[in-house]
C-alpha cells in the first residue's frame, strides 16, 4: 500500500503519545503505531490460535478470529471517561485531532499490520499452536479489523478514508467500528463519503440522563443530546448496526429502566442488540466491585424482560463463555454471518 503525502506532523502537541502512555501500552503488549493509533493481540486471538475457541463476533457474525486486527486510530484519546471500561481512561485525553496534522490512513494501516506480525510472533514457539493458523495469521494481510481498541475511533478526522482503504483491499473481508457516539457528525461524514464499516457498533449504557453522566461519564456537557442524534441517524446509515448494551449490575440495569431501554432499543432501528455482562478486569477494578459483574444467566434474564417490552426483536443467539446475548430485529434485512466486506 503506497504511503501518501502529508502523513503527518510528528511533534504537534496533542496528537502525540506521551513518553508515560508508551511506557504503559509497552507494558500491556500494545503494538504503538506511529502518533496516536495502537493494535493488540486480543486474547481471544491466542486463544483460537491455541484451539480453545473462538471470538463471539466469530459465533455471532462470522468474524474472522485469527486474522484480527484490533486497533484504534486514537489509541489515548476519548470523548468519555466510562466507569466499566478495562482501559486506563484514567491517562487518556480528549483532543480534537487536526486533520492536517495526524498521521496518513496509509501510514497507519501499514503500522499497524507490521506491529501485529511483530507482536504475534512470540506465539509461533508455543507447542499448543496451530501451525497453520499461526501462518497464517502471521503472514497474511488482517482479513478482520476491529477499529475499537482503545479511546474513540471516530475523533480520527481521516477515518473516512482509512475504512475506505480497508474495504478496497481484496483481503480483507469486514471492518467493525466501535463509537461511544458522542460525534454523530462524523458518522453522517462516513455515509456522505461512502464509508460505512461493514458493521457499527454504538455503546448504550444508560436509559437517562442521569445515569448517562455517572456512568458515562462525557466530556461534552451536552453528551447526552449527542447519544441522542447519533441514535437518531442510526436509520440513515446503510450498514450492519448494532447496539451494546453493558449491563452493570446494580447499577444501569434497573427494573424501571428497561422500558426505557427498550424505548431507544425500538427507536433506533438497530439490525442487531448486543447485550453482555460487564466484566471486573483491567482499570475497571479500581472504579467497581465484583458485584457489579452480572453471572450469563442474569444476562439471559434481563433480555427476557427487555424483549417483553419489545416486539420488532427477538432473542437470536449467547455465548455463555462472553456473557453476552444476541437480540435481532425481526425484519433486519441482513444475515447474521457477514458475507461480504461492504
Amino acid at each position: 500500500m503506497a504511503q501518501d503525502d502529508g502523513s503527518c506532523c510528528p511533534k504537534k502537541e496533542g496528537i502525540s503519545f506521551s513518553p508515560k502512555v508508551v511506557s504503559e501500552f509497552s507494558k500491556k503488549q500494545y503494538g504503538i503505531v506511529g502518533n496516536h493509533s495502537a493494535v493488540q493481540i486480543c486474547g481471544w486471538t491466542k486463544r483460537f490460535l491455541r484451539g480453545k475457541g473462538a471470538c463471539y463476533k466469530n459465533k455471532f457474525y462470522g468474524a474472522d478470529t485469527a486474522s484480527c486486527a484490533q486497533m484504534s486510530p486514537s489509541a489515548a484519546w476519548c470523548s468519555q471517561n466510562c466507569i466499566f471500561c478495562w482501559r486506563p481512561m484514567e491517562w487518556m485525553e480528549f483532543k480534537q485531532m487536526d486533520s492536517s496534522c495526524v498521521d496518513s490512513p496509509c501510514s497507519i494501516i501499514e503500522g499497524v499490520v507490521a506491529a501485529k506480525r511483530k507482536l504475534i510472533s512470540g506465539l509461533g514457539g508455543a507447542e499448543d499452536v496451530n501451525e497453520e493458523l499461526f501462518r497464517e495469521a502471521l503472514d497474511s494481510f488482517p482479513k478482520h479489523w476491529a477499529i475499537s481498541l482503545s479511546g474513540e475511533p471516530t475523533l480520527y478526522p481521516r477515518l473516512p478514508e482509512m475504512i475506505k482503504l480497508l474495504k478496497e483491499h481484496g483481503e480483507v473481508k469486514s471492518v467493525f467500528l466501535v463509537s461511544n457516539g458522542q460525534h454523530p457528525s462524523m458518522l453522517l461524514r462516513l455515509k456522505e463519503e461512502g464509508a460505512l464499516p461493514t458493521q457499527l457498533y454504538i455503546s448504550v449504557d444508560a436509559a437517562e440522563p442521569e445515569t448517562f453522566s455517572k456512568v458515562n461519564v462525557p466530556v461534552f456537557s451536552d453528551g447526552w443530546e449527542r447519544l441522542g442524534k447519533t441514535l437518531s441517524v442510526l436509520n440513515d446509515l446503510k450498514c450492519r448496526r448494532v447496539l451494546r448494551f453493558t449491563v452493570i449490575k446494580g447499577l444501569n440495569d434497573l427494573e424501571w429502566m428497561l422500558p426505557l431501554y427498550a424505548k431507544m432499543f425500538e427507536d433506533s432501528g438497530a439490525d442487531f442488540i448486543e447485550v453482555k455482562a460487564y466484566m471486573w478486569l483491567g482499570y475497571s477494578r479500581r472504579r467497581l466491585s465484583g458485584e457489579n459483574m452480572p453471572t450469563h444467566e442474569y444476562v439471559k434474564e434481563l433480555c427476557g424482560k427487555l424483549l417483553g417490552f419489545m416486539g420488532n426483536y427477538r432473542f437470536e443467539d449467547e455465548d455463555s463463555n462472553s456473557r453476552i446475548v444476541l437480540l435481532k430485529r425481526k425484519d433486519s434485512v441482513y444475515e447474521n454471518v457477514i458475507s461480504n466486506v461492504g
